[in-house]
């Protein structure tokens, strides 16, 4: 039973939608003004050079490796020092916070100047999003909400890859039962952030996808083998034996520090609440585990669910599964609120309004005491696993055949 689907839109529909709109465009004028001023400084009031955090490391990070200096990226204060020498001396303490995977993709775009390869990496892996959600057949509208909502500009706003890292992670499962091999090619990649596909293998099991398992396998297999060739095998022993760790101690740090303002999991709120590291561990291992036996649920044949919202909601589930995840990483939310706007049963208008802005004004509730931002993926979750399982129910009632 497929869901019903909208097909005229109200007066109010069209007065929230104008609403929420001239608000995301307020805001991002607000975001793009405070964050990229042009100075004696350079480009942004906060690391005094465009861009922000993100592509500011993997433009650096990849220049180093193209001078032969990979092993600068696993010692953070030679690194740390080196993009001071690069950029600014004022330039804010950062990381380097990648698998080395990630060089393959860094490194062409680093034989640019730092402006046009951003331009080029912000556009494209728009233009990567934008073809994932394609499959989905949603409509151009709601394709081109999804291009320009918050949640998108946000990633844009800091340089960010989560446009990236949700076209890989919606396109693979999107083709998955149609086009094994690219999907899997595609899981493959999402190795560059392999936190944020852990629902992946349990989906392609539940689904007996063997074709796409096996060519995830090989896409990562060859994916190490070419940056070792590329980069030296000591890049993975150096990843597993400093940054791992690092990235471990950041994430463990005591509550609260700055950069988890933006945090959006299970765990960060946690701590948020005053849970000890044993602790948020063992509440993110619950949500973690219920995500995974969602997925299994909606992946297993003969489930009445369309692939839309398998995919959509799956996407949505990864947030709540990992313990490391931020505003940049929600994109998928923007997916599920578009197609749960165009849906007649969906949850209400305020809330979708809620829900879209979310990435934009987060932080604000964190930085007033109230770490509340993965209400806005658990609660979309809840609701279409809801409204999966009420119309799974009535289609059994009714006889109507399974979809899947």
């Amino acid at each position: 039973m497929q869901p019903d689907w909208i097909r005229t839109r109200s007066l109010l529909d069209v007065a929230i939608v104008t609403v929420v709109s001239i608000i995301a465009a307020w805001m991002t004028w607000f975001y793009l003004s405070f964050l990229w001023t042009l100075d004696s400084r350079g480009f942004s009031t906060l690391s005094h050079r465009l861009p922000y955090w993100d592509f500011t490391n993997l433009w650096a990070g990849s220049r180093m490796a193209i001078e032969g200096h990979v092993a600068v990226l696993f010692d953070v204060e030679a690194y740390r020092a080196a993009l001071r020498a690069m950029f600014s001396p004022d330039l804010p303490n950062q990381e380097w916070s990648y698998p080395p995977n990630i060089l393959l993709l860094g490194v062409p775009l680093a034989t640019l100047p730092i402006l046009p390869a951003y331009l080029i990496w912000t556009f494209g892996t728009v233009l990567c999003l934008w073809l994932a959600i394609r499959p989905l057949k949603l409509g151009a509208a709601l394709e081109l909400a999804i291009v320009l909502s918050p949640a998108v500009i946000w990633n844009s706003v800091f340089g960010q890859n989560g446009a990236l890292t949700t076209a890989l992670l919606i396109g693979g499962l999107a083709v998955a039962p149609r086009r094994p091999l690219l999907a899997g090619i595609l899981f493959g990649l999402l190795t560059i952030k392999p936190h944020l596909g852990i629902l992946v293998p349990f989906c392609l099991l539940a689904s007996g996808n063997w074709r796409a398992i096996l060519a995830a396998i090989g896409t990562s297999v060859v994916i190490a083998l070419a940056t070792g060739l590329f980069f030296g095998f000591d890049v993975w022993r150096l990843f597993l034996t400093e940054t791992r760790p690092l990235m471990t101690a950041i994430m463990e740090a005591p509550y609260p520090q700055p950069y988890q303002y933006n945090a959006i999991t299970v765990f960060f709120t946690a701590r948020a609440f005053g849970a000890g590291v044993t602790s948020a561990y063992g509440v993110q291992a619950v949500a973690t585990i219920a995500s995974i036996a969602a997925a299994i649920w909606l992946w297993r044949p003969g489930r009445v669910v369309s692939h839309q919202e398998r995919v959509v909601l799956t996407a949505v589930l990864a947030i709540l599964a990992t313990p490391y995840g931020y505003t940049y990483d929600t994109i998928s939310v923007a997916v599920a609120v578009a197609m749960l706007a165009a849906m007649v049963s969906r949850p209400p208008r305020l809330i979708l309004a809620i829900c879209w802005l979310g990435p934009f004004v987060a932080h604000f509730f964190t930085w007033g005491g109230y770490c509340v931002a993965v209400l806005i993926p658990l609660f979309l979750a809840a609701w279409m696993l809801h409204s999966i399982r009420t119309r799974g129910r009535k289609t059994q009632l009714s006889g109507e055949p399974s979809l899947a």
